[in-house]
């Protein structure tokens, strides 16, 4: 049975191991053990037993934004919702953490987060903090067709 988990710093080289093929590839950007270490609270994992199987992170950018970063699942368990419901995870905390308007996503996967409720936003009006701080460390920087999609917030006031 899969359990959605907050990470621990002991899980930190399941985690490398388990996105060392999508860094290789630039579909996720490299983060270092002690950049894992440094937002170990950030992550959510999904296990297996012990065995890590996915994880994303929900990184606050300030107190109207936050983003979901690194989100991946294991191939062999694909299929099985587990993205979704990281995502749904990452988007309770960030309501329960009172983030004011918006979850922003970067991916190449734009379809999977549409079924979430996320919305395309051109790239230009991500705040200029997040361009330089983290893509700039791509291997695809500044050429890049990562898709930007944001997750108002307000839609679950509107929805209660």
């Amino acid at each position: 049975m899969i359990e959605l988990v907050k990470a621990k710093l002991s899980d930190i080289p399941q985690m490398q191991s388990l996105v060392a093929k999508e860094v290789k590839e630039g579909t996720i950007l490299n983060r270092t053990e002690d950049e894992v270490a440094t937002n170990i609270r950030s992550y959510v994992l999904a296990k297996d037993g012990e065995k890590v199987v996915g994880y994303t992170a929900l990184h606050i950018h300030s107190r109207r934004l936050a983003e979901i970063r690194s989100l991946i699942v294991d191939e062999a368990y694909r299929g099985q919702h587990i993205g979704k419901k990281m995502v749904e995870y990452t988007l309770d905390e960030a309501k329960m953490l009172e983030v004011q308007e918006d979850v922003l996503v970067l991916t190449y996967k734009p379809v999977f987060f549409e079924k979430l409720g996320f919305k395309e936003i051109n790239k230009e009006v991500i705040p200029e903090h997040k361009i330089w701080a983290d893509c700039i460390k791509c291997i695809h920087f500044p050429v890049c067709n990562e898709v930007a999609l944001v997750y108002k917030l307000s839609k679950w006031e509107n929805d209660a």
